[in-house]
């Protein structure tokens, strides 16, 4: 597992762009949201009420193919 759930939202953007549409899908606005510089992947996916296992899987499905 490449992504951590510990690592910061923008991190994650910087480093695996295609990651975004996985964002998009979960209806997650992170890239102009403030907090995800410093807010955590797991802090945020709580915050919009998501499953952090069932997100976790799918961005790392999409940097690991």
């Amino acid at each position: 597992m490449k992504i951590k759930k510990e690592m910061s939202i923008t991190d994650i953007l910087k480093e695996y762009p295609q990651t975004h549409p996985v964002f998009v899908k979960y209806n997650l606005g992170c890239i102009g949201c403030m907090a995800a510089s410093f807010e955590s992947l797991e802090d945020g996916l709580i915050a919009h009420g998501i499953k952090v296992e069932d997100f976790m899987t799918e961005i790392n499905g999409v940097v690991e193919n």
